[in-house]
C-alpha cells in the first residue's frame, strides 16, 4: 500500500476491501476474520441455534416451506453452516436457500447449497442477519480542533500516524450535529452516514421477512467521547493502522441505521435491543442444570453444564451480551 495521507473512509476502504486488503487477501488472513477476533458466531453453535429457531419463525410467518437466509458479512460461511446443521436435524424445519455476502473468495469445502455473492440479492423472502459487519463498513473520523470545529482526520496509511484536516461539512456536518455533536476540543466520532446508507439498502433488499443487525453500539445519549476506532490482529486488540495487515473497527451507531431505515420508506416495525435479551427470547439462557442431574445422568449434566457455560458467555454483562441488536419486521405485521 502506498504512504500517503488519507481520510479515514478512504484508508481503511483499501486496508480492508482492496486486493491486497485484510479482508480480501489469502496471503494477508488465509485464515480468515476467525482467525484474527472471535465473535458470538465462533464462540459456542448455541448462536447458530437461536438463528435457526429464529429463521423457523419467520418461515411460519410468511407461510412458506422455502425461505431465504441472508447471512451479510458471512466471513467463511462458519454462521450459515451452523444454521444448516441445526436445520438438518429438524424434519419439520423449512427449506432453505442460504446466501453468503462477503468480499472476500468463497472457502473450498463450503456447502454447495450456499450462494456466494457480493452484495444482498434482491426480492427475496426471509432472515437477513448481519453479524458484525457494520462495525466494518468504513467511516470518516472526526475530531474537533481548539476552536471545537469539527475536522476530518487524515491518517498515514504506513504508521496509522494522524493530522487535522478540513473542518466537517454538508450531509457530514448535518449527521454530526444529528447523531453525535462534537463541540470540545479533543471529542472524536465516527461519522455514521455509509452504515446508515448500507444498512438500509440491506433491509430493502427484502420483500417480507426480518432483517437483523448485531454489533457493538451505542445509542445517542451514551457516545463516547474519543470514538472507539480500534484494530484487530492475531486475537490481540492493536492500534489501527490501515495497511491491510488488521481488521479495522469501530462501535456502531444503531439508532442512526434504524432511522434511516425508517426514512427510506420501507414498510417496517422497529425494535433496538440487546443480544442479553434477544438470546434469551430464542432459548438461549445461561441458567446452569439442576444438581440432581449429575447423579440421574452424569453425561448429560456434563452436556447441560458446557452448554450452560456457552450460553453465559454469549448473554453477559460487559461482553458479547452488550450488543445491540436492531431489528426490522419487514412486510409483517407486529407479533402478537
Amino acid at each position: 500500500m502506498t504512504d500517503e495521507w488519507r481520510g479515514w473512509r478512504e484508508a481503511a476502504q483499501a486496508a480492508l476491501y482492496g486486493d491486497e486488503g485484510f479482508y480480501r487477501s489469502p496471503v494477508r488472513s488465509p485464515e480468515g476474520p476467525a482467525g484474527h477476533f472471535r465473535t458470538s458466531v465462533h464462540a459456542s453453535p448455541l448462536f447458530a441455534g437461536a438463528v435457526a429457531r429464529l429463521l423457523t419463525g419467520i418461515a411460519r410467518e410468511l407461510d412458506t416451506g422455502t425461505v431465504a437466509l441472508v447471512d451479510v458479512g458471512a466471513g467463511r460461511g462458519e454462521l450459515l453452516t451452523g444454521v444448516l446443521d441445526v436445520l438438518a436435524a429438524r424434519p419439520d424445519g423449512p427449506d432453505v436457500t442460504p446466501y453468503a455476502v462477503e468480499v472476500a473468495a468463497r472457502p473450498p469445502g463450503l456447502d454447495p447449497r450456499i450462494e456466494w455473492c457480493a452484495e444482498p440479492p434482491a426480492g427475496v423472502a426471509g432472515l437477513l442477519f448481519a453479524n458484525e459487519w457494520l462495525d466494518n463498513v468504513p467511516v470518516e473520523v472526526a475530531e474537533a480542533d481548539a476552536e471545537g470545529v469539527p475536522r476530518y482526520v487524515e491518517v498515514r496509511t504506513s504508521d496509522g500516524a494522524e493530522r487535522p484536516g478540513a473542518p466537517v461539512t454538508g450531509a457530514d456536518a448535518a449527521w454530526l450535529e444529528r447523531w453525535w455533536p462534537l463541540s470540545t476540543p479533543g471529542e472524536r466520532a465516527e461519522i455514521g452516514r455509509p452504515r446508515d446508507a448500507a444498512w438500509a439498502g440491506a433491509v430493502g433488499s427484502l420483500t417480507a421477512g426480518l432483517a437483523v443487525a448485531v454489533d457493538y453500539a451505542h445509542g445517542r445519549d451514551a457516545r463516547p467521547p474519543f470514538g472507539t476506532l480500534t484494530g484487530f490482529r492475531g486475537g490481540r486488540e492493536v492500534r489501527p493502522v490501515p495497511d491491510g495487515s488488521r481488521d479495522l473497527t469501530a462501535h456502531v451507531a444503531l439508532d442512526a441505521c434504524a432511522a434511516a431505515v425508517a426514512e427510506a420508506g420501507a414498510d417496517v416495525r422497529t425494535e433496538l435491543t440487546d443480544q442479553r435479551a434477544a438470546l434469551r427470547r430464542l432459548g438461549v439462557g445461561g441458567d446452569r442444570p439442576p444438581l440432581s442431574l449429575a447423579t440421574s445422568d452424569p453425561a448429560g449434566y456434563v452436556t447441560a453444564l458446557a452448554a450452560a457455560g456457552e450460553a453465559a458467555e454469549l448473554t453477559a454483562r460487559g461482553g458479547l451480551g452488550d450488543f445491540g441488536w436492531l431489528l426490522h419486521r419487514v412486510g409483517l405485521p407486529e407479533p402478537g
